[in-house]
């Protein structure tokens, strides 16, 4: 003997509209939202200097804003900080760390100590930036602001935010060498 369906034939089955969809005219439960002009458009003005994402302040001796990670993989990597950047950009570059990669660092603990000791060498020029929160924001606004820095990162999100900024250079690790990308030549 065969088993009885219970499911209901196609033709049985009513159609009906949720309450909170969109087809049903002044529905009192859809949520309207305004868009002025200010919120669809949030281009911010970019200089005279930037055209075509060229950079006209950059030049030797260039200054590199140093993140926590890429001091880290740098060590990770046995590679010297300051030689690399001069085999990578054939110029004198100046490592620059700001109080909040510093911080960063010290908040990490022994595991740390020594891409902590690296930051501190006398060869590298320290920021003082003033804020107190967390460097990837830190070192985002000192671009926005001064157009003269390239920044060395290994995160995916900074670099992320960086490629939103017209006319700054990100350098990265690939292949035991520094890589750097957007240099306008």
């Amino acid at each position: 003997m065969g088993k009885l369906r219970k499911t209901q034939k196609f033709a049985k089955v009513k159609r009906m509209l949720k309450p909170k969809d969109q087809r049903i005219p002044n529905n009192p439960r859809i949520k309207k939202t305004k868009k002025t002009k200010e919120s669809l458009r949030r281009i911010s003005k970019t200089s005279s200097s930037m055209f075509l994402q060229y950079n006209t302040s950059l030049g030797p001796p260039y200054q590199v804003i140093l993140d926590t990670n890429f001091i880290n993989f740098s060590i990770q990597n046995k590679l010297d900080i300051v030689q690399s950047f001069y085999d990578l950009l054939l110029a004198k570059a100046i490592p620059c760390v700001t109080d909040c990669v510093i911080g960063e660092l010290e908040k990490l603990g022994s595991k740390f100590r020594v891409a902590l000791r690296v930051s501190k060498d006398p060869r590298f020029k320290r920021i003082h930036c003033g804020c107190n929160g967390y460097a990837d924001d830190c070192i985002c606004n000192l671009v926005t602001q001064h157009k003269c820095y390239m920044v060395a990162t290994s995160d995916k999100d900074l670099k992320r935010r960086i490629r939103k900024i017209p006319g700054v250079p990100i350098v990265g690790i690939k292949n035991h060498k520094y890589t750097v990308e957007r240099l306008p030549i």
